[in-house]
């Protein structure tokens, strides 16, 4: 490997990280919990893939009595013990029992908090598989394959989450319910397009108005009817209200792309910022990003392009290896000459692509000759829902680990 190629890839990662480093706890949550200390205990309760570098952040800010207990997904909890909180891995993004027990655990402790007490809420992106104890009349083994289903269909993540609400004990304010006697404090890390509170792991804190019949319909549009029994579990369970308190957003995917643009202006390229509200098929858009890329090549200028934003895969093919960031890049790939002046990353900036070890996928001029000389050909990858091996054979995937964060995606497209 060249040493050009070296330093395009590890400038590449740099303005990823940049981005993913501005949301993470240790900086979002500076001085932001409250330092008066309630009559009672302070109860912390979390839930998602920045839920153990946030109950570091709460725990070492809190003063006086503390308890807490958080759900994380496995690999991604802290290094650090965190002080008089049990944290506890999880499967994740289709639950497991480890994910049950720390449901029914974390509904237990908030069923005991008093009003004396203070209940803070740590609540980032991936809690609505960590969080997923079931209504009644819904075995957990069902649920986990409603969750498979859905997650392979192409469904979008607002409609995933809509019916994962209708089938919890917990999402849709449930949580938050559960303790209403005590003060409330939610404190959110945002992994969804709009960034709307309600919609973070499914918003176990948040109210929201439930409507039963429209949830049926999504499972059956989306490949997953309910069956008489389950539907009237649906229709039957009980509409709990999260009490009013203090929701605070501390972190989100625009934050990550203006810490990016600064960056990268600083550089001396000229950026255009697509915005954090990207959604659609990951291969679809890629393709429209490379027709943007070579229209910004015909200027002559040092441009680069930016985005955010969540897209979608509908998988043909179960035994695929791959994820959206990939397919988004294999479809940029897909329609760039060889000897285009394009460089690119896509990478989810919780360090998960999908369900594999990589986070995303780098696109460079060598990376495109290489796969020319190898006879490797996006379009057949892609076809297949095949895009990890693809990239693994042409030495390209970006393998960051857990970052304990999660804002979304963050893409970087350098035309120079």
């Amino acid at each position: 490997m060249t040493d050009l190629l070296l330093d395009e890839r590890e400038q590449l990662k740099r303005y990823v990280q940049i981005g993913v480093d501005r949301c993470r706890a240790s900086v979002a949550m500076r001085n932001i919990v409250p330092i008066d200390q309630p009559k009672g205990r302070t109860l912390i309760i979390g839930a998602g893939k920045a839920a153990a570098e946030m109950a570091l952040e709460a725990s070492a800010q809190v003063r006086g009595p503390k308890f807490g207990f958080i759900v994380t997904r496995y690999g991604y909890e802290h290094t650090e013990t965190i002080e008089d909180i049990i944290a506890v891995p999880a499967a994740h993004p289709v639950p497991d029992g480890r994910s049950l027990d720390a449901s029914a655990a974390i509904l237990a402790l908030a069923e005991g908090a008093t009003s004396d007490d203070r209940v803070i809420f740590l609540i980032s992106g991936g809690g609505s598989s960590l969080l997923c104890y079931p209504i009644d009349g819904l075995s957990f083994e069902r649920k986990q394959e409603i969750t498979r289903t859905l997650l392979t269909s192409g469904a979008p993540i607002e409609e995933i989450n809509f019916v994962r609400k209708h089938l919890s004990k917990i999402k849709g304010g449930r949580l938050s319910a559960r303790c209403a006697v005590a003060d409330q404090l939610t404190l959110i890390i945002s992994d969804v397009v709009g960034d709307n509170p309600s919609d973070v792991a499914s918003g176990p804190t948040l109210p929201m108005t439930f409507e039963p019949v429209r949830a049926i319909e999504v499972m059956r549009q989306y490949g997953c009817p309910p069956d008489q029994d389950l539907a009237h579990a649906i229709l039957s369970a009980s509409e709990e209200s999260a009490k009013v308190h203090p929701v605070k957003v501390l972190a989100t995917g625009d934050d990550a792309l203006q810490a990016v643009q600064a960056e990268l202006e600083r550089d001396g390229w000229s950026v255009k910022n697509l915005g954090s509200g990207l959604k659609g098929d990951a291969k679809t858009v890629g393709e429209i990003h490379a027709r943007l890329a070579l229209e910004a090549v015909q200027t002559g200028e040092k441009i680069a392009i930016i985005s955010g934003g969540e897209f979608t895969v509908k998988v043909e093919n179960s035994a695929g290896r791959g994820g959206p960031n990939l397919e988004y890049i294999a479809g940029l790939m897909s329609e760039l000459p060889a000897d285009a002046p394009v460089s690119a990353i896509a990478c989810d900036s919780d360090g998960i692509d999908g369900s594999e070890d990589s986070a995303g996928a780098f696109l460079t001029r060598q990376v495109l000759n290489r796969a020319h000389r190898l006879g490797l050909d996006p379009n057949a990858a892609l076809a297949r829902n095949d895009t990890y091996p693809f990239f693994e054979a042409l030495d390209a995937l970006v393998i960051t680990g857990p970052t304990r964060t999660n804002v979304n995606d963050i893409r970087i497209i350098l035309v120079n």
